[in-house]
């Protein structure tokens, strides 16, 4: 060591200055991952940066089509009174029997845009783009916002609003696809899936800079809670738990995509001990090859999935006819709620038209 120090002083070279390392979210270090260099994942507000319109515009949007939902459901009048908090008036909610969530009745969901196998079959695809809008009850509603809110923020700020809007919105484009694979005879929604679509990228995040984090322990623990949490809440009628596994998985893989940075760490000045030169050699090195294939393999599956998906949807393929035991994934028969829509003749028919029981 002090033999190189007085070589390279004796060519005139100069020491070689440590990099400054930035702890910007995006900006991670390439090296080692010592302590010196680890940062908290979820870092305080006052240390982020930019604004969270895109998420904002999500989270207005949800407010608004529940609104709307409430209002063409007009319990009131719909189900003759029998409803819960009748002080609201038209925009009480069904009984908890009915809609354990406290939201809209089967029918009402059928109307807005839910999506329902027997509603598929009969080519109404734009379902699959409302029904990520929809939410099954103001339960459902609050708990899917508030994490929305969470992760969103969190993401938006980090990375902008482009690749976080893109990564909400194709998740929940690929979760409508594989909840028409799923959906039985019963109206479900499907906006936890840009939910799942956000935690996954938040864990490609993690796993893929996980040296760099001083508190990846609790993150992981952070991302499991909120993903039991609304997995659990998913078990109730109306929520579409497949649309969320869909959406997770497609987040999981844009993370890998689209969440990164490539100049995490300046490289050391020109100058340089006489031995540094392949140290400098092999970070180049690994930021032109590691980076693009890790993101071109999980594009490359993305695209498999989606391109899956979308076939299997069109040809209204059911993959209930190959897994029985796939729909307690989707819902808990209980005592308290039923797991099938038992609506009948009039409400149906005066919403849809419909006029033949359902099951």
């Amino acid at each position: 060591m002090a033999t190189s120090a007085k070589l390279g002083a004796e060519l005139g070279l100069k020491p070689r200055q440590p990099p400054r390392p930035s702890f910007d979210f995006g900006d991670y270090p390439c090296g080692g991952g010592g302590d010196e260099d680890r940062v908290p994942f979820f870092r305080s507000a006052s240390r982020r940066r930019g604004d969270t319109w895109i998420v904002s515009l999500f989270v207005l949007l949800h407010v608004f089509a529940f609104v709307a939902t409430m209002a063409v459901n007009n319990c009131g009048e719909s189900s003759h009174g029998d409803c819960a908090l009748k002080a609201l008036g038209r925009f009480s909610f069904q009984p908890l029997p009915e809609n354990p969530l406290l939201g809209p009745s089967a029918s009402t969901l059928d109307a807005v845009g839910a999506v329902r196998r027997t509603l598929l079959t009969e080519h109404q695809t734009w379902r699959l783009f409302t029904a990520p809008w929809l939410h099954a009850g103001i339960f459902h509603l609050l708990i899917n916002l508030v994490s929305v809110t969470y992760l969103g923020i969190h993401l938006e700020q980090e990375f902008g609003p482009l690749r976080s809007g893109m990564i909400y919105i194709l998740s929940a484009l690929v979760g409508s696809l594989v909840s028409a694979l799923f959906v039985r005879d019963s109206p479900q929604v499907g906006s936890s899936a840009a939910l799942f679509g956000l935690l996954g990228a938040m864990l490609a995040v993690l796993i893929r800079y996980w040296r760099h984090f001083n508190d990846k322990f609790a993150a992981l623990v952070f991302i499991f809670s909120i993903f039991t949490i609304n997995f659990a809440l998913g078990l109730l009628p109306y929520i579409d738990n497949f649309s969320s596994m869909g959406g997770f998985i497609s987040g999981f893989l844009l993370g890998f995509v689209a969440l990164y940075k490539p100049q995490r760490r300046e490289l050391p000045p020109t100058k340089v001990g006489l031995f540094d030169y392949g140290v400098q050699s092999s970070i180049k090195l690994k930021q032109m090859l590691d980076e693009p294939v890790l993101r071109i393999v999980a594009l490359l599956l993305f695209a498999l999935v989606f391109s899956g998906c979308l076939v299997a949807a069109l040809r209204r393929i059911n993959f209930n006819q190959y897994c029985s035991w796939c729909y307690f994934l989707n819902c808990i028969p209980s005592k308290r709620w039923s797991c099938n829509d038992m609506t009948t003749s009039c409400e149906v028919s005066r919403l849809l038209r419909i006029c033949s029981p359902t099951t």
